[in-house]
C-alpha cells in the first residue's frame, strides 16, 4: 500500500494541491477534498493553541543567545487503523498532509522530500502565484516518480 493520497493547504486555509497515489481510501469529489481542508485548517489552529503550560525558557548560557520558546506545532499526527495521516506545517503557513499506511516507516523523510520536490518545482516557478492551487507538470513529474518509488518498494 505505502502512500495513499497528498493534500497542500495554503496559510488561509484553501486547498492548493490534491492527488490521490494508490486506492487505500474511499474516493473524495473535489467538494469533499474543500471541506476536508477547510476543517484540518481550523481543527490544526485549534491544537496549536491547546499547548500544555510549559515552564519558563532558562535565562541565556554565558556569552550566548536568549532560548527561543519552542512554537506551538498543532495537530501532527492522526493515526487510525486503515490509514495514517501526517501533517507537516511550514513556516510560512502552509499545510502538507500526507495520508499513508499505518505500516509505512520513515514518513518524516517522505514529507521532507515532498517539500523539497515541493520548494524546486513549485515555488521556484517564476509563473506560480502564491497561495493559488498548484499546476506546474514538472512537480507533478517528480512527485509522481517519487511515490511509485516508495509505493513500489513495499
Amino acid at each position: 500500500m505505502g502512500i495513499f493520497a497528498l493534500i497542500i493547504i495554503n496559510k488561509a486555509g484553501g486547498l492548493i494541491y490534491n492527488r490521490t497515489f494508490s486506492e487505500g481510501l474511499n474516493q473524495l469529489n473535489t467538494n469533499d477534498y474543500l471541506v476536508l481542508a477547510g476543517t484540518f485548517h481550523g481543527v490544526h489552529a485549534i491544537t496549536a493553541r491547546l499547548n500544555p503550560i510549559k515552564e519558563p525558557p532558562s535565562p541565556p548560557s554565558s556569552g550566548g543567545s536568549p532560548n527561543r520558546a519552542e512554537p506551538a506545532s498543532g495537530l501532527e499526527v492522526m493515526e487510525t487503523e486503515n490509514f495514517r495521516l501526517q501533517c507537516f506545517n511550514t513556516l510560512t503557513g502552509t499545510k502538507f498532509l500526507l495520508f499513508t499506511d499505518t505500516m509505512q516507516s520513515n514518513v518524516d523523510g517522505t514529507m521532507r522530500k515532498i517539500y523539497e520536490l515541493y520548494a524546486d518545482y513549485v515555488m521556484k516557478n517564476p509563473f506560480y502565484q502564491l497561495e493559488m492551487p498548484v499546476r506546474c507538470d514538472m512537480f507533478e513529474r517528480k512527485l509522481n516518480s517519487y511515490i511509485r518509488e516508495i509505493n513500489s518498494s513495499r
